[in-house]
């Protein structure tokens, strides 16, 4: 499976891509540019988004934006709709998780940092299987 991480801290990207490697024997992509990352999605090689939702100096089409913005805008698009996006975030509290998914569109929702790596793995399989089923 191919997971794209998207977060502005690249070494904890990158400790995280590691494990996920390690533990799911996936393939792990880091990016925290926007126009890649809906460039990598509408390409067809993204199975699942990871999410961070503070993408500071982040930018679409001239505006800054948040993950939570990119991620509805590539909910927003079709080629890119399908593809489940787990909202990645060490500021939210659990209260505002509906929120926060109601605002990005987001299939799930995950508190950084991440300490149980088997949980987020099935819930990446769970969302993948439920769109697989789905098409």
């Amino acid at each position: 499976m191919n997971i794209l991480l998207v977060d502005d801290d690249y070494l904890l990207a990158k400790g995280t891509a590691k494990l996920i490697q390690r533990i799911g024997g996936h393939n792990v992509t880091i990016s925290d540019e926007p126009a890649e990352i809906v460039k990598q999605c509408e390409a067809g090689t993204v199975d699942v988004v990871l999410m961070d939702v503070n993408l500071p100096g982040a930018s679409w089409q001239g505006q800054e934006i948040s993950g939570a913005d990119l991620s509805r805008i590539l909910k927003t698009r079709p080629p890119t709709a399908h593809i489940p996006i787990i909202m990645v975030t060490a500021y939210a509290m659990l209260t505002e998780r509906q929120t926060l998914l109601a605002l990005s569109q987001a299939d799930e929702f995950c508190t950084k940092p991440i300490t149980d790596y088997e949980f987020l793995l099935n819930l990446i399989e769970r969302l993948t299987k439920k769109q697989s089923e789905q098409n």
